[in-house]
């Protein structure tokens, strides 16, 4: 999508960090911006700041854990707009501790926000891209940790794991109708992620304030948003799949590749599967 001049974006999360960065690259390439939040006060001044910039936005209060909230936020983009083309499921919460301590009400709120809102996302917007047979393009929000696996985070890096898996079958899905499913995976950037709890739903447990850590939060010295949102586009332009902010992270997920190979050259000598003659079908 070399031309986004006139065209729409829906930007979940779009209040503050990552998704008002991807709104300051997207309206300043010249698309019209609907900004999706949780927060009213933010999402006030987020589209206050983008009328400053001259760019064409509206915005909508939408809570992501729920599927009604969705579809109607995606009929109030076309309604607004007309039509949609770049949709951006960004909203994303945080959450973890020690195994066995981790709250029934963390799992729930986690799921809901970083994973079901994925598919809400997609579920909600597909059908209108469609409608218009223009082609558009996903851009879900999964993390480094959707590659990697950090000690402490299993429901966020769940959540992530699972946004990037999805979003690269529902890409094989989609490619014939020119539609791209891309995943963003940055790594630590200056957002507010580590203060999410201030946003959790009450059938969650309500807000939460953050755990103090020692040295500070590692996302406090990430890198500047809006760095993220120049990225965004360059690959939406591009037709990108992956996403990645963070080159140096490369070494990581090359050791974990490596890991994961090393389990098949034992299977290859394993006593236990010797002489096996079957042969899985061609997947996809």
């Amino acid at each position: 999508m070399r031309d986004l001049n006139g065209k729409t974006a829906f930007i979940t999360g779009g209040a503050s960090g990552l998704g008002l960065a991807m709104a300051h690259a997207f309206g300043g390439a010249g698309m019209n911006v609907m900004l999706a939040d949780i927060e009213e006060a933010p999402l006030k001044a987020a589209v206050a700041d983008l009328e400053a910039r001259q760019v064409r936005t509206a915005s909508v209060l939408c809570d992501v854990g729920d599927r009604a909230a969705v579809v109607a936020a995606a009929q109030a983009t076309v309604d607004t707009f007309g039509k949609v083309h770049v949709v951006c499921n960004n909203a994303g919460v945080g959450a973890g501790g020690p195994i066995g301590e981790v709250k029934p009400a963390d799992w729930d709120w986690i799921v809901a926000v970083n994973l079901m809102g994925v598919v809400y996302g997609m579920d909600a917007f597909l059908p209108h891209i469609r409608a218009h047979g223009e082609g558009g393009c996903f851009v879900n929000t999964a993390s480094m940790a959707g590659m990697i696996s950090v000690p402490g985070m299993e429901p966020y890096t769940a959540t992530k794991y699972a946004v990037v898996g999805m979003s690269e079958g529902w890409a094989g899905q989609l490619a014939p109708e020119n539609i791209n499913v891309a995943v963003l995976c940055p790594g630590f950037v200056k957002t507010k992620i580590n203060k999410s709890g201030r946003t959790r739903q009450a059938k969650y447990g309500g807000p939460t304030e953050p755990v103090a850590s020692p040295g500070g939060s590692p996302v406090d010295s990430g890198i500047e948003p809006d760095r993220v949102g120049r990225r965004v586009l360059e690959a939406v332009q591009a037709g990108e799949r992956y996403i990645f902010t963070h080159p140096d992270m490369r070494g990581l997920v090359q050791g974990r590749f490596g890991r994961i190979m090393a389990g098949f050259d034992v299977a290859d000598a394993s006593p236990a599967l010797e002489g096996m003659e079957y042969v899985t079908p061609a997947l996809g």
